[in-house]
């Protein structure tokens, strides 16, 4: 069995687990902590090496990040501190673990996970992941191949002051008390959006609020078609730790 290690780190909680490459499943209880507020890069990095050191972990850590990452440096921030934009997260972080780190946008995480162990395995075509929650991520892959950094939830949609995450992540249909019918209307538009633009042939709808699609996804009627994730709360940890020997050597421990 080839395992690696994978952190998920989220506006709210930052999540850790070994992963067993061959079947996308944990080989270890998730391990989870708070995200420290502000969530400055010193105070991440803390719980990123109690999480490695919880599990005594001694390799190659793979790290989740909700931000674009450009050659392990973000570009700027949306659900952290501030101070995190311009830093080279990849070595601040193996500087502080003692062991090699590999960063990833967070969504793209996900849709690897996805991709390799789950609702996208064997799709072709362009497929597009997308997850609701506190915001919106996204990820698309082409014939197999992802197209990093894709961030489609602060897209700007015609007659809409802000970005689409701010009237669509599940997180507003809580704050704003939205029944279904309204709440999926949203989601309609943009995912009709996304359809003018890329075309795909498939969307993979995740975050936590996919464990009730069975309840909002028949309501949604748009023309791609349309699955529920399947991997859940460990898309994240699992995709991260892929990433740790590249997505496609990470991929061929299932054939």
């Amino acid at each position: 069995m080839s395992t690696a290690f994978g952190i998920d780190i989220g506006g709210s909680g930052m999540k850790a687990a070994p992963v067993d490459l061959s079947t996308g499943q944990l080989a270890d209880k998730r391990f989870r902590l708070p995200t420290p507020k502000p969530g400055t890069p010193d105070q991440v990095c803390d719980v990123v090496q109690e999480l490695v050191t919880s599990f005594g972990w001694n390799g190659p850590v793979g790290c989740a990040f909700p931000a674009p990452i450009t050659n392990g440096t973000v570009k700027w921030v949306a659900h952290l501190d501030d101070s995190w934009a311009g830093v080279d997260i990849a070595g601040t972080m193996s500087n502080r673990i003692g062991a090699p780190v590999t960063i990833i946008n967070d969504a793209d995480a996900a849709g690897i996970a996805e991709m390799s162990h789950g609702a996208g395995v064997g799709r072709l075509g362009t497929v597009c992941f997308t997850a609701f929650g506190t915001g919106i991520g996204s990820s698309v892959f082409v014939n197999g191949n992802l197209v990093p950094n894709t961030e489609f939830g602060h897209l700007y949609l015609a007659g809409h002051d802000n970005d689409v995450e701010v009237w669509t992540a599940a997180k507003v249909r809580k704050r704003e008390n939205l029944d279904w019918p309204t709440w999926v209307g949203r989601v309609r538009e943009y995912l009709e959006h996304l359809e003018r633009i890329i075309s795909p042939g498939l969307f993979i709808l995740g975050g936590g609020i996919s464990k009730d699609f069975d309840q909002w996804g028949p309501l949604l009627g748009i023309d791609t078609e349309v699955v529920v994730a399947q991997m859940r709360n460990n898309a994240g940890i699992v995709g991260a730790a892929m990433a740790t020997v590249g997505w496609n050597a990470a991929k061929s421990e299932t054939s």
